[in-house]
């Protein structure tokens, strides 16, 4: 197996985008149901993704979630150009324009990304807007041959 040349940067900054989506999701017990109930989600939808029309790049997976200190609802989706003709047993939506505390890390360096982007936020007296027209967004980039892929944690913050 080849190794990722790249490693986490663990580079933050400030971005803002709307998304497009068409995936699935998993509610289960927080924490004691994941990642494993992430992990199924996206396997499972990997295996639906060429069913989603539209879509802008096959090999980029959206996780947006909702998490308390009860229950997670976990995505798995495709970015679309537009929100037509979604698969039965899908959901298509729209996350409004956002600015987001963005941070690359790796797979297999999540904990560590987000460490560093609270840690950062902190520093740059950024606060975390919690779930108004927003979601906390895990970006993956599917890359073949390679044991740690780039991973781009997107926590929304206030203006």
């Amino acid at each position: 197996m080849l190794m990722n040349k790249r490693i986490a940067s663990y580079e933050c900054e400030v971005i803002e985008r709307d998304f497009l989506l068409v995936g699935e999701s998993i509610t289960a017990n927080f924490p004691h149901s994941f990642p494993d109930a992430a992990i199924k989600v996206q396997v499972e939808f990997v295996k639906k993704r060429e069913l989603v029309k539209n879509v802008v790049d096959k090999e980029v997976l959206f996780s947006p979630y909702m998490c308390n200190d009860i229950m997670a609802t976990y995505f798995a989706c495709l970015e679309v150009t537009e929100l037509s003709d979604i698969p039965e047993g899908m959901v298509g939506f729209k996350v409004p324009t956002t600015k987001y505390a963005k941070v690359s890390c790796t797979n297999k360096t999540i904990d560590n990304g987000y460490n560093k982007v609270f840690e950062w936020m902190r520093e740059n007296e950024l606060k975390q807007k919690w779930f108004s027209s927003s979601f906390p967004i895990e970006i993956y980039y599917f890359e073949d041959n390679v044991e740690e892929e780039i991973v781009e944690i997107l926590i929304p913050i206030h203006d």
